[in-house]
């Protein structure tokens, strides 16, 4: 269960696929609140605020260490 919610996996090296999966949790979040259900859209605004923080605060190339 510890890395369930660790992101730092090889195939989000590119940046353009942390920014698409950042970008998706907080479209969906708005979605979900535009439809009236601000308890899905808190879900996904959280899961936005997670993946932001693990790919664009913490992350860390995965070949940066080697060498």
């Amino acid at each position: 269960m510890n890395n369930f919610f660790n992101l730092q996996h090889p195939w989000f090296g590119p940046l353009w696929r942390r920014v698409l999966v950042t970008a998706l949790c907080f479209a969906w979040a708005a979605f979900e609140l535009a439809m009236g259900s601000p308890g899905w859209a808190l879900l996904f605004a959280a899961a936005g605020a997670w993946c932001g923080y693990q790919f664009f605060v913490v992350w860390e190339d995965p070949g940066e260490g080697d060498g």
